[in-house]
């Protein structure tokens, strides 16, 4: 007997968005996912300004902050641009996550604490953790059990890994910008996230250490120093994970799950829940394979363009980034643009 029409394998921001979409289509729907209450990650906790009405779309407003647009500085040259299409919002992971979870159990989603592992397929159904349902969609992140189980998954090369850690420091913000401070081995996303708490994430490959590289970033060390963390130092990564396809059957992959550049553009969220709705649109019109065709296009820029960024700023030229940025401020803002819509 078919337990769901659509089993999600993860419950987080982007499981429960795929859960809550597949309701709303009419699908009966089973979420899987081991870790009870709310879910925080090391994240920089920016919605970008097309993430906002996404979620909107789906009957969920997080309480947050605006955020009006970027700014990259290096301590000497500095480039900033408003957002054309509206404001992006900073939401702390957990307000999300809660704020998602509330309208799952409004529409009935049902949320059992296992951990799938292993994934077995029969022509009309997909059985994992235990429920048989007609479809799996993995939204499991990064480091994804399904995507591995399915043979989806491929290795990463080690020279790529980057890696992200995140604290809160409680400071009422000073700016409606996300400030993207680069110093000597890092990049620095500051967002606010409440009248009173700023958010901090790093990004550096393996080793690198917070407090050095925060001290090569001396704006934004000053503007914390002696201001009190109200939360503990998070890690996550690493962010670079490859997939072969997006699907293998009845099981399609969403998020994090279906392959990750890197988090330098801050667009994860958007991304995932753009894949989320076409992974439900593909299982709602029987042709779970199209969802391919789908996953390419509404990836394309943030694969061609985070790539080149993380390229560069893996490089001798990282240096010259910002300073060719405030010479051209325009071509700056319209990659801001076309990654944040």
């Amino acid at each position: 007997m078919i337990d769901a029409d659509v089993l999600v394998v993860g419950g987080g921001p982007v499981g429960l968005a795929t859960a809550i979409e597949a309701r709303l289509a009419g699908f009966s729907v089973v979420v899987a996912e081991p870790r009870r209450g709310s879910i925080d990650k090391a994240c920089g906790e920016g919605l970008m300004p097309g993430a906002v009405p996404l979620l909107a779309r789906l009957g969920v407003d997080p309480p947050g902050c605006p955020l009006r647009g970027v700014s990259y500085r290096d301590g000497v040259h500095r480039v900033d641009h408003v957002f054309s299409h509206g404001a992006g919002r900073g939401v702390r992971r957990i307000a999300l996550h809660e704020a998602l979870a509330r309208r799952a159990d409004e529409l009935g989603v049902r949320r059992e604490a296992v951990r799938v592992e292993e994934v077995e397929q029969g022509a009309d159904d997909v059985r994992a953790g235990g429920v048989r349902a007609r479809y799996l969609l993995a939204c499991d992140g990064l480091h994804s059990t399904v995507a591995r189980a399915v043979g989806l998954a491929l290795p990463v090369p080690r020279g790529t890994r980057r890696y992200g850690i995140r604290e809160h420091h409680e400071v009422e913000p000073w700016s409606d910008l996300i400030e993207v401070h680069v110093a000597r081995d890092a990049e620095f996303y500051v967002t606010p996230v409440a009248d009173d708490t700023v958010g901090i994430s790093m990004l550096a490959r393996q080793g690198v250490d917070y407090d050095d590289a925060l001290a090569s970033a001396p704006e934004l060390e000053e503007r914390i120093a002696g201001t009190m963390l109200v939360s503990t130092r998070r890690g996550a990564g690493p962010f670079r994970q490859r997939t072969r396809r997006r699907v293998a059957g009845r099981v399609l992959l969403v998020g994090d799950a279906s392959g990750y550049v890197d988090a330098i553009t801050g667009e994860g969220l958007r991304l995932g829940f753009a894949q989320a709705t076409e992974a439900v649109a593909a299982v709602l019109a029987g042709r779970p394979r199209d969802y391919e065709r789908r996953w390419r296009r509404v990836t394309r820029d943030f694969r061609m363009l985070t790539s080149g960024l993380v390229a560069l700023a893996t490089s001798p030229a990282r240096p010259y980034v910002i300073p060719t940025a405030s010479r051209n401020p325009a071509l700056f803002g319209r990659m801001v643009d076309r990654l944040a819509r």
